[in-house]
């Protein structure tokens, strides 16, 4: 947890004390108005009990302590009460002072006890959002010439990461590698899964050359040590990760991606929206079903000011209240890209919008632009807005590798 994450929390902690503290006054104050009607009424009328009320109101909104306190201001006003209404040896307030006396005992004793187990709650989310916080790693918002913006929203409350998962690395070259991938399933239960890849990738990223060797080292990775973590008590079905790997040259205009069976990121270029559509399609890490030899890198053209959006499937399959799917790309055409902060602020704002309420599955996205100037713009096969296949530039797109 960062310095302004618990600088937040010790706010809210504060605010909520306040609060609690001052919303006291109201079962003082019931105590003020039962104690006054119940004196200025007959004798055959016994207002008193109501009393429990306060202390009972006062452990929702504050600690024992205070509960402790608002109980004794009860059974002192019940034996005020007593004083005015045949003294305190009558049977009845007699009887009225132990049960209330009992009963507040008891209120404080259940505020007690839920204080302490929200401690321990707090302590065991408090370090569970530093593992998961730890595993993930937030990218940092610039790594060599490219600027970055993420975001992910956990499915499972109480949770800041699941099933999806994303990480930037330097490799030992100038260059940047970036994955994103989504394991099949979600919340808490699929953690274990992802930190396999991302462990995998972040050992690999500045160890292997080339994207076919670092995307063949996560494969093996996953297919030895995915069954170890993955949670098949629950879930004993197929396990296994979409992912799409990236590097990105420093000194470049072009970068290559391998795709294994994740979603196709998109290209934002001169306000241009393109989808790419990988060539060479790898099928999620985990089949352990293709060599090495078989993961070939699709290039495509990233120059400077392009922004690239890469995303889970969370995102294009978030639904609104009437069942229709997020339209990312005609969306994301709509927007201003003057920085890849303002884009995911306008997405965010956007998706929870046509969500409606919390989402239903885990949702990534990863915004990352090139800010240093490069060289000429490649040629690209890729998938525009409008459906046509077709190159950046216009002309026609070769035909696919088989």
């Amino acid at each position: 947890m960062g310095y302004m994450d618990a600088r937040r929390v010790s706010v809210d902690r504060l605010v909520g004390q306040s609060s609690g503290h001052g919303l006291v006054a109201i079962p003082l104050a019931l105590i003020v108005v039962i104690t006054v009607v119940d004196i200025h009424s007959p004798s055959t009328i016994h207002l008193g009990p109501l009393l429990v009320i306060a202390p009972a109101l006062t452990a929702s909104i504050a600690g024992p302590r205070l509960t402790a306190l608002v109980g004794v201001a009860a059974v002192a006003a019940q034996v005020f009460i007593a004083l005015f209404h045949g003294g305190l040896t009558t049977a009845n307030h007699i009887a009225q002072i132990i049960a209330l006396s009992v009963l507040s005992a008891l209120v404080v004793f259940v505020c007690h006890v839920r204080e302490r187990r929200d401690r321990e709650l707090s302590r065991a989310r408090s370090v569970a959002e530093t593992a998961q916080l730890a595993l993930l790693r937030p990218p940092p918002r610039r790594i060599g010439p490219l600027r970055v913006a993420w975001l992910y929203l956990a499915a499972e409350d109480e949770t800041q990461i699941g099933g999806d998962l994303f990480a930037v690395a330097r490799a030992a070259h100038s260059s940047t590698r970036v994955i994103i991938g989504d394991v099949r399933g979600k919340g808490l239960a699929s953690i274990g899964e992802a930190s396999v890849v991302l462990g995998s990738f972040r050992e690999g990223a500045h160890r292997y050359a080339t994207l076919p060797e670092l995307t063949s080292a996560l494969e093996v990775s996953v297919c030895r040590d995915l069954e170890d973590v993955a949670d098949t008590r629950h879930d004993p079905g197929e396990h296994f990760i979409t992912a799409l790997v990236l590097d990105i040259p420093d000194g470049d205009s072009g970068a290559e991606m391998i795709n294994c069976g994740h979603p196709p990121p998109l290209l934002l270029h001169d306000h241009q929206v393109t989808v790419l559509h990988p060539r060479r399609p790898v099928p999620p890490l985990g089949m352990c079903e293709l060599p090495a030899a078989s993961h070939r890198p699709d290039p495509f053209a990233f120059e400077t000011g392009d922004i690239l959006l890469l995303y889970t499937d969370g995102v294009i399959e978030a639904r609104s209240p009437t069942g229709a799917f997020y339209p990312l790309v005609e969306r994301v055409a709509s927007f201003p890209t003057s920085s890849p902060d303002a884009l995911l602020r306008h997405i965010h704002d956007d998706l929870l919008h046509h969500i409606g309420g919390q989402p239903a599955d885990d949702a990534a996205l990863l915004i990352i632009e090139r800010t240093a100037s490069h060289l000429h713009r490649p040629h690209l096969p890729a998938h525009p807005v409008d459906g046509r296949h077709r190159l950046p530039h216009g002309g026609s797109s070769p035909p696919p590798d088989h």
